[in-house]
């Protein structure tokens, strides 16, 4: 009896001290919209959750970088940030609106060692990365862009040309917003949610390629092989450069019609735009084992296992050297 009360006290012990040991931090801010003459409730509440959500990453990156392992990976502050907005969800705790300024408070809570994981994993993950890098160039754009239409509003306030543009970037910017969500989601495997997300940044930009990469890999892994044809074919019309856009679609196409020729096309094609697409290596060593092409298909996993963990396995129980 006291040898199971010890191994409860220990065990009680363990529990709490694990709790101890995952640390949530909490970061709250404010953020004040002083709306112009072509805002309305609806933009000015997009506008004001993008500036909001920017100070919070950025005190959590600041904290990140002083207090964690991420210092040892070579980032910037702004990378950093970057990477932690398709990880982060930021919750709002209260807003108001008075007819000319949109007034937000909201709040994100993170683990900072499982933060830091996943921006491991993302800077890793050159695709990613790359789409997140985007999206950053695009609010960043969005923005002066916006600062700069209100201002000619302020002067030429029947302008209908400039109103319409000033609708279509805020759009932009809400598209972004939606298309960061989804990067989140598809991170922590919520694949449904992600293809809401992805769904709802094309609703506001049609013509956002990223989003229908995204939308695409969401689709594929739940094997809706036929769905994620048309978006990864969208995205390449859109976007001819998008690596993933090909290697989602060779993927898809072989899916659905079992034509290696196009794949290993299409898979060829994502190599040639981005030589470090670890993802269409090996989906090319698939069809080439396949084929039987053995040669090809060692070299391509090879490779692949520059950047990861699965091609490295599959060599290590191949006892095959790269």
């Amino acid at each position: 009896m006291k040898k199971q009360t010890v191994l409860i006290v220990i065990l009680l012990l363990v529990i709490l001290f694990s709790n101890v040991l995952a640390v949530t931090k909490t970061f709250i801010k404010e953020y004040t919209y002083q709306a112009g003459e072509a805002d309305s409730k609806i933009s000015s509440r997009i506008i004001a959750l993008e500036q909001v959500k920017r100070l919070l990453l950025e005190e959590l990156g600041t904290y990140l970088e002083s207090e964690t392992e991420v210092r040892n990976f070579q980032l910037t502050k702004d990378q950093i940030t970057t990477l932690t907005a398709g990880i982060i969800q930021t919750q709002i705790l209260k807003e108001k609106w008075d007819g000319e300024r949109y007034w937000l408070q909201a709040k994100i809570e993170a683990d900072p060692e499982e933060v830091v994981k996943s921006v491991d994993s993302l800077r890793k993950s050159k695709g990613a990365s790359r789409g997140l890098e985007d999206a950053d160039k695009k609010v960043k754009d969005a923005l002066r862009e916006i600062e700069q239409l209100k201002k000619e509003l302020e002067s030429e306030k029947k302008d209908k040309s400039k109103i319409k543009r000033y609708d279509e970037v805020v759009n932009e910017l809400g598209a972004v917003d939606w298309y960061r969500k989804g990067v989140s989601s598809l991170h922590g495997r919520n694949l449904q949610e992600a293809i809401i997300d992805f769904t709802r940044a094309i609703e506001l930009n049609p013509r956002d390629a990223s989003s229908y990469v995204n939308r695409s890999f969401a689709y594929g892994t739940l094997r809706n092989d036929r769905q994620a044809l048309e978006d990864a074919s969208r995205a390449v019309e859109l976007d001819t450069t998008s690596s993933m856009a090909y290697a989602n679609r060779g993927v898809a196409y072989f899916n659905l019609y079992r034509d290696y020729n196009r794949y290993i096309a299409d898979t060829t094609r994502a190599i040639e735009l981005d030589p470090n697409n670890f993802m269409a290596y090996k989906s090319r060593a698939r069809a080439y084992l396949d084929l039987g092409y053995t040669n090809q298909a060692t070299d391509d996993i090879k490779t692949a296992a520059r950047w990861d963990e699965e091609s490295q396995n599959y060599l290590r129980s191949r006892r095959i050297r790269w």
